[in-house]
This record gives C-alpha cells, structure tokens and sequence, in this order.
C-alpha cells in the first residue's frame, strides 16, 4: 500500500514541487494578507501542489517512452518501471489537477484559477508535447510555467497580479531555469541524444551552452537586484550580491575548464542559490513587519 502511494507521489516530481511550493510560499509571505489564517494560507500551497503535480504527472505518462530510454529517469520514474499503469497514471493525474484547480476556484478567485489551468496546460501540452521534441529553447519558453507559483499564490490572496514583487519573483524563476537546467543537460547530454530530444547541448553544443549558462546567470543576477527597490530588504541584498556573485563566478569556470564535476557542481549551487534567496525574502518580510509593527 506504501509503497503504491509513493509511486503515485513519485509522479508529481515532488523534489521539484519543493521548489514551486516554495517560491509559492515566498509570494504569501512577502504580501502577508494571508498569515493571520493559516487554514487559507495552507490550502493556496496545497492547491498549488496539486495542480503543480498534476502538470508534473502528465508531463510523465507523455513521456514514459522516451524516459525509458534515458539513464537519469528509466529507472527512477514509475511509469517506465512498470510500477504504475499509463491508463492510472493518466487518471491520477487529471483527478489531483482537477482538484486543485477547483479549490482555487472555490476557495478564492477566479484568476488564480485561470492562472494555475492555464499552468498545467502550458506545462503538460505546450512545453512537454510541442516544445521539447521540437526546440533547443523548449526550456527557456517552458520555464514560464515553472516560473508561475508566485504569481498564483498571489493571485488567491489579493485577487490581483498588478504587483511587482510577485512578477520579479516569477522572472528571477524564469532567468534562473535555464543555467540550473542546462548544466544537468550537459552532464546527462548522452540522455538526450538517445532520446533524440533537441536539447541545447545536443543542437549547439558544449561551448554554446556554457556560453548561455553564463549569459543568463549575468541577467539572472541583475534581476535579483530590483527586489530591493520594492522593498528596502538588506538581508536579501546581502545574500543576492554574494551568492549572485559566486554563481556567476561558478558558471564562468565552468565555462572556462568544461569538466562535468563543475558542471553538476552548477546544477546543485543553483538549486541552494534559489532556495537561499527566497528564505532571505521571507526571514525580511518578518523583519520589516516586525519593525513596523
């Protein structure tokens, strides 16, 4: 029975759901309307999780022939090791989806609704049925889709996006997808080529990637600045400029000596830089509300 709910749980991508739950989270934390109801607060990071993992699961049973044929995902993914049926995993899929979206709508407004349908169909069909098989900027495109939690956390708590914070949330995500994804593309390159996926490091190569790498985590960084002129938040600034800092010097010497220890040595930085610099977020949203109070 365990082990059952785990394959289904698997299907979600739950390491990257961390991630979109998180940067979900962020957005509620810094507009702070909902922390006096933890009940609602809760529910919008469910909802978030169920769609999320809905686009995710969908993304799988699209993909269980090519996963198959790749290393990284043939034998971690449960639709390619038999565990889980396409005609299940498909349901499932839809029903958490489903769910999702309708406790959006129920709960909170329409255009959080909107945006997280329109997430899962971006997600499962756009991104996973026509960009990937068929562009090397399937993931720079795509990324919109990973980069829409903050907006639909937003979105539930005020009813509005007319913001900054939640768009530069979402473009410092969108910036941020191409270096994390694009150094595991480069360590996993046989992968994609097996599948015949269209991956950058396929099409182009090694030194354009890495070319790209840097170039976004140049852009990545300066976008991460303008947080600070919504809000006067030191403590991000600080973690913003140091860790900024050490990603654009990490993506350089991975340009410059091309070796896949500091290629996967990128793909994890990014992952503790993302998570650092929304953490610094929050912990200054608590303090400026402590100040002002």
């Amino acid at each position: 029975m365990m082990s059952t709910i785990g394959n289904y749980f698997q299907l979600t991508k739950p390491r990257i759901m961390l991630l979109v739950v998180f940067s979900g989270a962020t957005a509620l934390f810094l507009d702070g309307s909902l922390l006096n109801e933890p009940f609602r607060f809760i529910l919008v990071l469910v909802s978030l999780y169920l769609t999320g993992g809905s686009a995710n699961a969908l993304n799988q049973y699209f993909e269980r022939d090519i996963d198959a044929k790749m290393t990284r995902t043939a034998n971690r993914r449960p639709l390619p090791q038999g565990k889980i049926s396409a005609a299940k995993a498909f349901i499932f899929s839809l029903s958490i989806g489903l769910l999702g979206v309708i406790s959006f709508y129920i709960f909170f407004n329409l255009l959080s609704t909107l945006l997280a349908l329109g997430t899962i169909l971006f997600y499962s069909l756009f991104y996973t049925l026509w960009l990937k098989p068929n562009t090397p900027l399937n993931i720079v495109i795509g990324g919109a889709a990973g980069s829409a939690p903050p907006l639909i956390a937003w979105a539930a708590a005020t009813g509005t996006i007319e913001s900054l914070a939640p768009w530069i949330l979402f473009l410092i995500i969108f910036f941020w997808t191409p270096p994390h994804f694009w150094a595991l593309a480069l360590y996993y390159k046989e992968d994609y080529v097996k599948a015949d996926l269209p991956m950058l490091p396929v099409v182009k190569g090694e030194d354009e990637t890495l070319r790209q790498i840097f170039t976004y985590t140049l852009i990545l960084v300066g976008i991460t600045l303008t947080m600070f002129l919504v809000d006067f938040y030191w403590t991000y600034l600080a973690v913003s400029l140091s860790l900024g800092g050490l990603f654009i010097k990490k993506s350089y010497e991975t340009k410059k000596l091309k070796t896949p220890k500091l290629e996967r040595g990128l793909f994890l930085y990014s992952i503790i830089y993302l998570f650092s610099l929304f953490l610094a977020l929050i912990a200054d949203s608590f303090l400026n509300r402590l100040i002002s109070s």
